[in-house]
């Protein structure tokens, strides 16, 4: 793609992070009503912009944008579970918690937009690349499927206790601020904390969804577009699913289906086989997502529900875990 259509794109994007923080300035407690209307909103752009491809460069290409969509759409859920982990180890208050969020989701597509063209160079420049990110992604999906629930916490992150070490920071927070003064010195709060936690989370998430979307395309336009439209939503898709996300017991193991699915869909592509053809790839992805979200919902028939979800982000209220004490 020539450089004006990515400077529309990037221009595109920024414009709509500059109304989300425009609108979220008072940084009010989020419920699930508002939620949902901004994961409405979300979603409708990504889908319009695929139209948009379509009408522009073909079904193709537009059918390779929604199968990257998709997936990222879908792995983002699992990033969901760990934000809500996160902010519930840290107690972060709810009413700030969209903040740490859009400054998250900036962090993650800048380190996305690196990934990818890394990515795509090499998977152009090596064929041999195509086996190792193909087993990487096949392994990513056993550890999905298999070691889910393996979680460390938070504050052992070595980013996270590296930045305590060296930058002096106070064990509490200070409304909607990352730096403060204590005592006449800047400091920093543990809302910075629970922001480099976010990021170098998501720069984990991060390999593995550039590496799944790769499977389907090389082109950086594509599967830059498919993370940024599918990332911009995470915000509200969070807000919308912190009371629910119990009720997704089994969704990791379609997490997981998808995952081995590119890998073994990125081998193929340097084997005589070729690339699957992209109907084959958006029928697997809606199915398997389908299913998993089905099978969870069944499972867990009678429990939760959208009332819970503003309770759940309250993590600023007594009965929720202290990180005054993590070392």
């Amino acid at each position: 793609m020539s450089w004006w259509v990515w400077a529309v794109l990037m221009l595109a994007i920024a414009a709509m992070l500059a109304a989300d923080l425009f609108l979220h300035r008072d940084n009010h407690v989020i419920g699930f009503r508002e939620a949902a209307v901004w994961s409405g909103i979300w979603i409708a752009a990504g889908l319009l912009f695929g139209v948009i491809l379509w009408a522009w460069q073909g079904g193709d290409v537009a059918g390779t944008y929604y199968a990257g969509y998709l997936i990222e759409k879908a792995l983002s859920i699992d990033n969901v579970f760990v934000f809500a982990l996160i902010f519930s180890y840290f107690a972060v208050p709810a009413a700030v918690q969209h903040k740490v969020l859009f400054w998250g989701v900036i962090g993650a597509l800048m380190f996305r937009l690196v990934f990818i063209f890394v990515g795509a160079e090499l998977l152009e420049t090596f064929f041999w690349t195509a086996y190792v990110f193909g087993a990487f992604l096949i392994y990513t999906g056993y550890k999905m499927a298999f070691r889910h629930d393996e979680q460390s916490p938070p504050d052992r992150n070595p980013v996270v206790r590296l930045v305590r070490r060296v930058i002096p920071t106070d064990a509490t927070y200070h409304g909607d601020r990352f730096f403060t003064r204590v005592n006449g010195k800047r400091v920093a709060t543990l809302l910075l904390v629970v922001l480099i936690a976010v990021e170098t989370t998501d720069l984990i998430f991060a390999i593995d969804s550039v590496a799944a979307i790769l499977a389907i395309t090389t082109s950086t336009f594509i599967v830059w577009a498919a993370n940024a439209f599918a990332i911009l939503g995470l915000r509200s898709l969070y807000f919308c699913l912190a009371g629910l996300l119990r009720r997704f017991v089994h969704l990791h193991y379609g997490l997981a289906v998808l995952l081995a699915f590119a890998g073994v869909k990125l081998i193929l592509s340097e084997t005589p086989i070729g690339k699957l053809p992209i109907p084959v790839t958006l029928g697997v992805i809606v199915a398997t997502i389908t299913v998993s979200i089905v099978w969870s919902l069944r499972s867990t028939r009678g429990t939760g529900g959208p009332a819970d979800s503003d309770r759940a982000l309250g993590a600023g209220d007594p009965a929720a875990p202290s990180a005054t004490g993590a070392p």
